[in-house]
């Protein structure tokens, strides 16, 4: 009887858990395509700044797996979406040499939408893929 007990409790845990965790599992997986999609271009697959354009850059880009380390071990979860948004000015970013992806992503949804969606749900579409990238790169942090 334990036994069953302890399996009943296991899948109910399981069953409660289990949207969450796919959904934590689809996030990640959507970080990851943006990333691979539109930053390891320039800040290489393994987001350390070495992406296959860098030499045309002129400079290097960020290496985005020591932002936690750099910002006394805390992930900078706000600064790195406003930075991926871009449409609202981070003065510590210095100059604007990564693209407006808030921007992009917008116009993307508009199109996707047809023109027929609302303001608000563009805004969401946008919000979403900037929240599931920043969450990617958390994952790639040093350790």
């Amino acid at each position: 009887m334990k036994q069953l007990s302890m399996g009943a409790a296991i899948l109910g845990a399981a069953l409660i858990a289990g949207p969450d965790l796919v959904y934590a599992q689809q996030a990640e997986d959507i970080g990851k395509v943006e990333f691979v999609t539109n930053c390891a271009v320039c800040h290489g697959t393994d987001a350390k700044g070495k992406g296959p354009i860098v030499g045309w850059l002129g400079k290097r880009s960020a290496d985005l797996t020591t932002l936690q380390k750099n910002n006394k071990s805390i992930y900078p979860f706000d600064r790195v979406y406003k930075i991926i948004d871009g449409r609202e000015d981070v003065a510590a970013h210095g100059p604007r040499d990564m693209p407006i992806w808030g921007a992009a992503y917008n116009r993307e949804a508009w199109t996707k939408m047809y023109g027929l969606g609302s303001p608000e749900a563009a805004e969401s579409y946008v919000q979403g893929r900037i929240v599931a990238l920043a969450g990617y790169i958390f994952t790639l942090q040093e350790k």
